[in-house]
């Protein structure tokens, strides 16, 4: 797919959220910062965090809501900047608000119903104002801990967990109608799918629903965030086999790829969310391109 690449240098760029002035803002999670970038190529920061960053989206109070993972240890290797293991000034994982006028970060939560949040990893707006967010958890030389799939509602103060039974829970999206969060599970290459009952309640006809498997990929691939078309399907970002692994809702999926093994995120936007932001992380650049489907407008935009 032919791409223009509209800013590079970037510090493992993630979490693209187009904006209505046309600019991208983003998160640079090896700086721990989010920066904007405008269609010529300037970019400047416009809040510092700390930690490390991640899925970030505009919330129903026009502030950009972010997951912190609380930061990586990096490392270069082949011209690639790669992410590994807690780092040993791990800052601990929370969700926050960012003031786009002044760049005041603002820590909402960093516990759920008891448990410090790892790794926040995405996170996605019903159109109630309910926040939905992932944990990817963290991970160590000899073991991890683990993250799960968790719901804010609007107001609230406190999240309730939804699941803790997957591997490294990463991108979360919601299908057109709402009724269905799609999950992707890093490790395993996997997409998930939820059914909800309502907002914030899952569906389980047992104590073993675990969720419906939508795909999985074979061989070497793991999976990140994601974002949804306008049809319902799913498009992830794919780390090794670097690109975007779209993925029908009855599990038929093809593959776009860009040239870095890092793929990360993937946000819609502009002419009617027919253009496309793809973060090529290990690169460091922002990739922009006509994509093959429009993209579903999101419920919230600033």
């Amino acid at each position: 797919m032919e791409f223009e690449t509209v800013a590079e240098g970037l510090a493992f760029p993630e979490g693209p959220v187009w904006m209505e002035d046309g600019s991208i803002i983003l998160v640079e999670i090896a700086k721990g910062c989010i920066t904007r970038i405008w269609g010529d190529g300037r970019s400047e920061v416009i809040a510092e965090t700390g930690g490390g960053p991640n899925g970030a989206a505009i919330g129903p109070d026009g502030a950009l809501w972010i997951c912190n993972n609380g930061g990586f240890k990096f490392h270069q290797r082949d011209g690639l900047l790669i992410p590994g293991h807690c780092p040993d000034d791990y800052s601990g994982g929370r969700i926050e608000r960012i003031d786009l006028a002044t760049g005041k970060v603002e820590r909402v939560l960093d516990t759920v119903e008891g448990h410090q949040l790892k790794g926040p990893n995405d996170l996605v707006f019903d159109k109630d104002g309910n926040l939905y967010f992932t944990d990817h958890g963290k991970t160590y030389p000899r073991q991890r801990d683990f993250g799960g799939l968790f719901f804010l509602a609007n107001g609230a103060s406190e999240a309730v967990e939804l699941d803790h039974h997957h591997t490294s829970p990463n991108g979360v999206g919601l299908s057109p109608d709402e009724k269905t969060i799609y999950m992707a599970d890093t490790m395993t290459a996997r997409l998930w799918a939820f059914d909800l009952s309502a907002p914030g309640e899952i569906e389980r006809a047992s104590p073993f629903n675990l969720g419906r498997v939508v795909a999985t990929m074979p061989g070497l691939q793991y999976f990140d965030s994601l974002a949804v078309s306008a049809a319902g399907n799913v498009c992830v970002a794919t780390i090794m086999n670097g690109g975007i692994t779209t993925i029908t809702p009855d599990g038929d999926h093809s593959h776009i790829a860009f040239p870095d093994p890092f793929v990360t995120n993937i946000c819609f936007g502009e002419d009617g969310m027919n253009e496309a932001w793809v973060t090529l992380s290990g690169t460091g650049k922002l990739a922009k391109c006509r994509w093959p489907e429009p993209g579903l407008k999101l419920n919230y935009y600033a």
